[in-house]
């Protein structure tokens, strides 16, 4: 399929473009009609030219941005696509965020980790030599991280240990940035699990539903209630982001940043105040062996399409406290919210129009 541009109203032609020099500089977005692209483009774009790359067909990125089809795993379309970006905007990028990658919940394996990812990121930075770019930044992950344990932080100087494949391919992506920028400066950015007032947390909004739903998986967990995960609010993320591409200039050629809420909440802590929310009053939790949870998620998968997969169970006990000081100290970043706060109105948005906020987050 040829490369083509999907916003008729960023359309530009190339009689009408070409060699003209941008006001504005230049940042190209991976994967920008998602929800941290979305939102970074309407932030953007007053200051820069924001250019997104993204996949053929909907959803579309905002209008604010000019949005050129591109495919990640295809040396064609990506050849395409930069000729795009030099014919219409020349030869310097300021930066380039990389949002776009490949991930299921299903737990089993997939080579689109390897061709999307990793292949797909490679294949960026090898069209990208080029070009005069001043910065890339890549969207990893915490979950690239050895679980820590209540009150021990990790920092970008912990020990790496993903234990599937969605973390493992982000680590495997961050070696090839190391390999493979030539003289690009790279900011790899180790981000929480990030939510907003809407959802937007896999995770979350799918205990939200079980709470909400009364359903008996709501009242029975087969780990440490204690332990928990960081989460960074959308907005907070965004603004990180943003700082970091205002602050390219004075960073290393190649930092790790954390980006993370200031506290860690507990899976006691989240099932307290959702069930609170919802319901008025908290909603205890019954311990179950690991193996009666597998066999129960096994058996809801079997008949239905439940969120929680029998791999997953192994993984509840991991506890991940993220330490973001880094990102304070060199970017002057502060996230602003908290998951504490933002949960019920997380919640109220739910009771004000549950068909909305299940379809929103695509909830079953």
């Amino acid at each position: 399929m040829e490369t083509s541009n999907k916003n008729i109203q960023n359309q530009n032609s190339q009689t009408d473009i070409g060699a003209q020099k941008p006001n504005k500089e230049v940042i190209i977005i991976t994967g920008s009609s998602g929800m941290i692209g979305s939102a970074l483009i309407h932030k953007l774009s007053e200051k820069y030219h924001v250019v997104g790359f993204d996949q053929d067909g909907y959803p579309f990125p905002p209008v604010e941005a000019e949005c050129v089809c591109v495919d990640l795993t295809s040396d064609a379309r990506m050849d395409f696509a930069f000729k795009r970006i030099r014919y219409a905007y020349g030869n310097k990028i300021a930066s380039v965020v990389h949002l776009a990658a490949y991930y299921d919940f299903l737990g089993e394996p997939s080579d689109l980790y390897d061709k999307v990812t990793v292949k797909g990121t490679e294949r960026m930075l090898k069209y990208l030599q080029d070009f005069e770019v001043e910065q890339f930044i890549f969207s990893s992950s915490m979950l690239v991280y050895k679980p820590s344990s209540p009150g021990v932080l990790i920092t970008e100087e912990s020990p790496l240990e993903p234990k599937w494949d969605y973390p493992k391919s982000k680590v495997t992506t961050e070696k090839v940035m190391h390999e493979k920028r030539g003289k690009i400066p790279v900011v790899m950015m180790r981000i929480a699990g990030v939510y907003s007032e809407v959802g937007s947390s896999i995770p979350i909004t799918n205990q939200v539903q079980r709470i909400y739903e009364k359903q008996l998986s709501a009242r029975l967990y087969p780990a440490n209630t204690a332990h928990g995960s960081t989460y960074v609010h959308r907005d907070d993320l965004i603004n990180a982001i943003a700082l970091t591409i205002d602050k390219r200039k004075d960073l290393q050629a190649e930092v790790v940043i954390n980006i993370g809420d200031d506290e860690t909440l507990t899976y006691q802590e989240l099932q307290d105040i959702i069930s609170t929310e919802i319901h008025g009053k908290k909603m205890p939790i019954i311990a179950i062996p690991k193996w009666f949870a597998k066999a129960g998620a096994f058996m809801q998968n079997l008949f239905g399409k439940a969120f929680i997969k029998p791999w997953m169970i192994d993984l509840a006990d991991d506890h991940f406290e993220m330490d973001s000081s880094k990102a304070k100290k060199l970017l002057g970043w502060q996230p602003k919210h908290g998951l504490r706060d933002t949960l019920p109105k997380m919640i109220d948005n739910l009771k004000a129009n549950p068909e909305k906020f299940y379809k929103d987050n695509k909830l079953g």
